[in-house]
């Protein structure tokens, strides 16, 4: 037992380190945690296969999932519904297209193999875009929620294709289809009533609902062999609207989500790169990463001019749609799991995954960055 505090001091201390690089550097925390979780991997005999780290990783990925689904207010959606959709989709397609026949006919992967290309290196990462959203102030303003809000047509995207390329079609699919739809349902009249009965307590039990019905979600869905944040994406969005008449607890949420569950996400999504792999393939590395970026500028940078973006921010959204990392990682491990791509390949796969949630990123904040958070002022007249 008093290994395991050790390796908690560990953790927790290099995430402390991570947050005052983060604070003298004004680089977003979670890109800095990544770094750090690469050198703790490689250098340092960083773990990250005890099952107590995975937990509160996978948890953490879950809560910042649903927080950023949270994020999206049916408003905006309404009021830009465009712009999402249109943005959304383009960051999909091309890069998955564009992935997947690189992979297939230029580096000669398998087609299994080549379609788990297209799916992760397809992605969006929400948790990278709502943890700079956060920092910045981004998510307050009608930007951040349309970039989110894209965020989360090009996931539902790549969850689609995984789903409809590789499901397998059991009654636990359909039992996870259909439990969580009449959820989602319900729980924005259910989740109101609740809130408002017990609102106010020191115990904060509409948080604890909403850690059962996420726990539960996600139990269903690796159940069914699908994944657990998918469920919590959707969950958020149902209750958004809920969201904004309860601010303190959004708070709170947010408070215990970013000091204790993210940074184990984040560190753990450094460990998994191996240096050694990195150098043998860092050719491949490099160009896929090309591709993905590539594509998603064709993709989306031109929908951003034809929806009067300045070219400022309409840089700024592009790159952050460049980002992956949750989606892309929990794509290539699917595959690796299942036998449809090998190890040096999983291996290329989150490295680029990793990169993409980096280098866009460090240019979007550092180069591109809105100096108006209000989105009508980033509009060309």
């Amino acid at each position: 037992m008093d290994h395991a505090w050790y390796v908690a001091t560990v953790w927790i201390g290099l995430a402390l380190l991570a947050s005052i690089i983060s604070i003298r550097t004004a680089i977003s925390v979670a890109l800095v945690e990544i770094c750090v979780g690469v050198i703790g991997g490689n250098y340092l005999g960083l773990d990250p296969s005890a099952e107590w780290i995975s937990f509160l990783a996978g948890f953490g990925a879950i809560l910042l999932t649903f927080l950023a689904g949270a994020e999206i207010e049916p408003e905006v959606l309404r009021k830009y519904g465009k712009e999402s959709i249109g943005i959304g989709v383009c960051s999909f397609l091309l890069p998955f297209l564009g992935s997947m026949v690189y992979a297939y006919y230029i580096a000669h992967w398998t087609a299994d193999a080549a379609k788990i290309c297209g799916i992760a290196l397809s992605t969006t990462s929400v948790a990278v875009v709502y943890a700079v959203m956060v920092e910045t102030g981004m998510n307050k303003t009608e930007l951040g929620k349309i970039i989110l809000a894209a965020c989360f047509v090009t996931d539902l995207g790549t969850v689609l294709a995984l789903g409809i390329l590789f499901a397998n079609y059991t009654i636990r699919l359909a039992v996870f289809a259909v439990i969580t739809t009449i959820i989602l349902v319900i729980t924005p009249r259910f989740a109101r009533w609740f809130f408002c009965t017990f609102k106010n307590h020191v115990s904060e039990p509409e948080i604890k609902l909403l850690f059962v019905m996420l726990f539960g979600l996600g139990w269903l869905a690796t159940h069914a062999n699908s994944e657990a944040v998918l469920p919590a994406y959707l969950l958020g969005i149902v209750v958004a609207g809920l969201f904004q008449e309860y601010r303190p607890m959004v708070r709170h949420l947010r408070t215990a989500t970013f000091a204790l569950l993210t940074p184990f996400y984040f560190l753990k999504a450094g460990t998994i790169v191996s240096v050694p792999a990195i150098l043998s393939g860092f050719g491949l590395i490099v160009v896929l990463l090309t591709v993905k970026v590539a594509a998603k500028f064709i993709g989306v940078f031109p929908l951003t001019s034809l929806f009067r973006f300045s070219r400022n921010t309409g840089m700024y959204t592009t790159l952050l749609m460049s980002t992956g990392l949750t989606f892309g990682s929990i794509s290539a491990l699917f595959g690796y799991t299942r036998g449809m791509i090998t190890q040096e390949q999983y291996t290329i796969l989150v490295t680029v995954v990793i990169g993409s949630a980096v280098v866009p990123t460090l240019i979007a904040q550092w180069f591109f960055q809105p100096k108006h958070s209000d989105l009508k002022g980033d509009r060309q007249k």
